[in-house]
């Protein structure tokens, strides 16, 4: 296990999650059930098959794609979907 990156991967996820929609969701469903542990469940198995999902497709992107490529694509895409967000508050 190489700690370093389990440590960056955390850092990285923690700082990207903070206060995003699924935050809100969560909090809204934990307000309105008055079930915060069954929301909890919830929250975190699908995250858990989020992870999986990506963490799969990454690896296998990675043996045809170079990592830097990966990198290139997912910034744009990220752009690309902000800018269209952006123009459609407009």
């Amino acid at each position: 296990m190489d700690w370093k990156i389990i440590a960056a991967t955390f850092g990285a996820v923690f700082f990207a999650e903070l206060a995003d929609k699924t935050q809100m969701v969560g909090i809204g469903l934990a307000a309105k059930t008055g079930k915060p542990l069954s929301v909890w469940i919830g929250s975190v198995g699908a995250y858990i098959v989020v992870t999986i999902i990506s963490v799969f497709l990454g690896s296998l992107a990675a043996k045809f794609i170079r990592p830097e490529l990966i990198r290139y694509i997912g910034a744009s895409l990220f752009i690309l979907i902000g800018a269209l967000m952006l123009i459609k508050a407009i």
